[in-house]
């Protein structure tokens, strides 16, 4: 089946969105003059900040949900906006003192974002990785002096709080209704899949 070419260029168009807002993050949360030092525990926090979110789109895409696709976009737009709407009013220093940008965690929000419309559109056992990833993303935040335990609660809140208002549950074909009609005849059928 041959996509159509504007799905190909809105799909290339949120590649280059999500990217852009990704990077952003990773530039902005070290503008101190001394840059602190990176450990690992924060490496592994930054590639879950972009591989889980690309993962999670990108399970949507190949399942051929293009509904879940534009719903997990809104969920993903309405929580950066948010999340950094807040973070330019409210300026609350870091505890490492780097920069004015703490509240709310923006890797948090986004991680938890994914794993909650995981959760949300297919629900809770396929959410689990996603969740652990997500805890263990949160976790990097305070380890690298980052943010403090209300910044990451503010932030989770935010990423799962967006799906509850951008989310669906994944509805497959599970019915089928059908009518035939023979010499005379009339027949009406119902199909229930589990």
């Amino acid at each position: 089946m041959k996509i159509p070419f504007h799905h190909n260029i809105i799909r290339s168009s949120f590649l280059i969105l999500f990217l852009g807002i990704q990077t952003f993050k990773l530039i902005a949360q070290d503008t101190s003059e001394t840059l602190p030092q990176v450990g690992t525990t924060q490496k592994i926090g930054d590639v879950i900040l972009f591989v889980l979110p690309v993962a999670t789109a990108g399970t949507s895409l190949i399942k051929g949900d293009n509904q879940g696709v534009w719903q997990f976009t809104k969920g993903f737009v309405m929580t950066e906006a948010l999340t950094y709407g807040l973070k330019l009013s409210i300026n609350k220093t870091r505890p490492d003192l780097s920069n004015d940008n703490a509240f709310p965690s923006g890797h948090t929000s986004t991680v938890f974002h994914s794993a909650g419309y995981i959760h949300r559109r297919y629900g809770f056992k396929y959410s689990i990785p996603a969740y652990a990833l997500a805890g263990f993303t949160a976790a990097s935040r305070i380890d690298s002096k980052k943010h403090d335990i209300v910044d990451v609660l503010a932030g989770t809140a935010i990423g799962l709080g967006s799906n509850l208002l951008s989310t669906t549950e994944y509805q497959q074909k599970h019915m089928e209704l059908s009518y035939t009609s023979f010499d005379g005849n009339h027949m009406l059928g119902f199909t229930y899949k589990f």
